[in-house]
Formats: structure tokens, C-alpha cells, sequence
């Protein structure tokens, strides 16, 4: 089985991961904590894994180039739709540090609560959490400085670009392709696609 660092090294190497606080955060939130235990010895192989309900933990590769996509900094606040194993979430928790946090959207209600565990066993649950999906996509009334989607669309939901604040980012799969939409202080939107991804369907 190969280690964690190799597979970090690999995702440099591959410029897929470059930004010192997000390879940190990799290096201390290991995937391990987040695969179920029949998977483990693929725990760091770059291959989503299965992790129930047809919901899969994605692809360490991916994760790390939307998280690149995404810049979170510290004390950042930062919306995490369909955090499934909260391996996402945990991640973004360590990055925006004491003074940032994390909301986790799950929809899966088996994944809120393992979710929830593995950041309770992380000692990230004081800043971040993981809560149960309503109907409405992402968490209408509030704005975030940072979104992270980790489902497929099959359009663009503009009711997400009201809940980012200006000066923004939003990442999103959109079919087979990756968005990041920059909000300027204005309230403009600009857009940047990178196509050639599979995700798991969002469903809202």
C-alpha cells in the first residue's frame, strides 16, 4: 500500500497541488480517517472509492485541484455542499484555521452522521460542522466567502451566486466539466471552465 506523503508527492508532481497551506492541510487530514475499512488498502491509490448510498469519497487528485481552484485562506467562511465522508470539509477546516469556519451540506443522512464522527474524532467539530441538507440548495440567507460543490449539475445554479459574498469563488461541477465563478466586489461574475471530470449527480 503506498503512504500518504507519496501520494502528496505524486499530486505536486503532477502540479495538481501547489499551495503550501492546502498540501498542510493534505498532509494532516490523511484520507485514512475518511475510507471505509473494505476499501483501506486503496486508501492511497488516485481513485474515488465507494463510501455508501452510491456516494463515493472523490478522487484525491480532484479534491486537490478544486481545492487550488477554490484559494480558501484562513478565516475563511466556506459552504461544503455534499460532504459526504467529510473528508472535504475536514480539510477546509484545518486550511481557514481558529478563525475560520466550515459548513458541511450532506443530503445522505447515514454520511451527516459519519460525517459528523470522523470530525469529532479529528477535533475539528468547535468550527466546522456537518448538518443535514434542507430542500433548498446550499443555505439560502447566509453569503460565504468560499463554495465548494462535490456533485455534478446538470446547469448552473444561479441561486448559489446569492449566497457568495463579493470577491467570492465558487467551484462546481457542471456535467463533465469544472467551473470556478469569481464574484467582484461589484457583484460581477466571471467564469472558467476545465472539462474532462465524473462526479456523482447533485441532487437538490
Amino acid at each position: 500500500m503506498q503512504s500518504n506523503a507519496a501520494l502528496i508527492n505524486a499530486m505536486i508532481g503532477r502540479e495538481v497541488l501547489f499551495t503550501p497551506r492546502i498540501i498542510n492541510a493534505f498532509e494532516t487530514v490523511d484520507r485514512k480517517y475518511f475510507v471505509p475499512e473494505t476499501f483501506a488498502e486503496y486508501t492511497y491509490i488516485d481513485v474515488p472509492l465507494p463510501i455508501g448510498n452510491e456516494q463515493t469519497i472523490s478522487q484525491p487528485s480532484t479534491v486537490a485541484f478544486m481545492l487550488e481552484l477554490l484559494e480558501p485562506k484562513e478565516g475563511d467562511k466556506i459552504l461544503d455542499i455534499g460532504s459526504g465522508s467529510g473528508w472535504t470539509t475536514a480539510l477546509l477546516c484545518h486550511i481557514v484555521g481558529q478563525s475560520g469556519e466550515v459548513l458541511g451540506l450532506e443530503r445522505v443522512k447515514s454520511l451527516v452522521t459519519q460525517g459528523r464522527e470522523h470530525l469529532e474524532k479529528l477535533g475539528l467539530e468547535d468550527r466546522c460542522r456537518i448538518v443535514a441538507a434542507a430542500k433548498e440548495l446550499g443555505k439560502p440567507g447566509e453569503t460565504f466567502d468560499k463554495i465548494l460543490v462535490s456533485a455534478s449539475s446538470d446547469e448552473i445554479p444561479e441561486e448559489l451566486f446569492a449566497q457568495l459574498k463579493p470577491g467570492g469563488v465558487l467551484v462546481i461541477p457542471v456535467r463533465n466539466s469544472i467551473f470556478r465563478f469569481r464574484k467582484s466586489e461589484e457583484g460581477l461574475l466571471s467564469k472558467e471552465e476545465y472539462p474532462g471530470f465524473r462526479f456523482v449527480p447533485l441532487i437538490y
